[in-house]
């Protein structure tokens, strides 16, 4: 009897060695790998440059896609009141920022985790309402008296742009409007309450017919360059920080290209 048990135990110790040794082998990855899938759910909030709201929306809807029980959220504004905000305590996962000087804002305050990614650039354009009446060609032509002109303030990322041109230029512009987002800019101009607006190459592409662009060379000195981080106190840092992946990867590099983005 006592030599029964003694085998069966052995049979049972071997079958334990043995699917203790597949198990190493052959399930470790994918055990790893589900576990990894597991942490990537939940809600995240995502705090992004006004100019980003298409491009953005589009892969906040394919991250949900990939990572099924996650749920995106976005606030699009300009990234001056952005950063302001989430300094201030707002609850945020995610920043992304129209430029390098926001970002560090943010970084110098310590609410950032790790180190920014650059994910793309971006340059000024010219808009004007469609048959351009008043028959703006250049930089220069925004200076001409009875202009409505629209710029972006100068703390936002695209209104910083604006005055370096315009110092560069030499050109004293008088705009009839500062707005606090690029998107206020060319509302004004496709809502017909401006003869001209400074916006950026990707939101005049997605204004399509509405507008018409004028590209100016200047615009080539002053290149903005969009970076985007995990926020230190995010409830799933995790998951932003799988966010923060997927934008500043081949996928989201994709997304912002067909937008007009170009490369960081």
């Amino acid at each position: 009897m006592k030599k029964g048990l003694g085998i069966v135990a052995s049979g049972v110790l071997s079958l334990a060695l043995v699917s203790g040794c597949s198990s190493s082998d052959s399930s470790s990855p994918s055990t790893s790998a589900a576990s990894t899938s597991a942490t990537v759910t939940g809600d995240i909030t995502v705090f992004a440059a006004a100019s980003l709201k298409n491009t953005f929306t589009e892969l906040g809807k394919e991250f949900e896609a990939e990572n099924p029980g996650t749920t995106v959220t976005f606030s699009f504004a300009g990234s001056s009141d952005l950063v302001a905000q989430i300094i201030q305590g707002a609850p945020a996962d995610v920043f992304a920022s129209a430029d390098a000087a926001n970002m560090k804002k943010a970084t110098d305050a310590g609410v950032v985790a790790g180190t920014p990614s650059d994910f793309a650039s971006n340059t000024l354009t010219i808009v004007v309402p469609p048959g351009n009446p008043k028959g703006i060609t250049s930089f220069a032509d925004l200076a001409k008296e009875g202009t409505q002109l629209v710029i972006c303030a100068p703390q936002v990322p695209c209104g910083a742009a604006t005055k370096k041109v315009e110092e560069a230029s030499g050109e004293s512009l008088k705009p009839v409007s500062e707005e606090s987002s690029v998107t206020d800019v060319l509302n004004k101009v496709t809502s017909g309450q401006a003869d001209a607006g400074i916006v950026y190459v990707t939101d005049a592409k997605s204004a399509g017919e509405k507008v018409e662009t004028i590209a100016f060379p200047e615009a080539a000195s002053v290149v903005n360059l969009y970076q985007v981080a995990a926020l230190k106190d995010s409830k799933n840092l995790t998951t932003a920080t799988k966010f923060v992946d997927l934008v500043s990867g081949p996928k989201g590099l994709v997304v912002l290209t067909n937008a007009g983005f170009a490369a960081p």
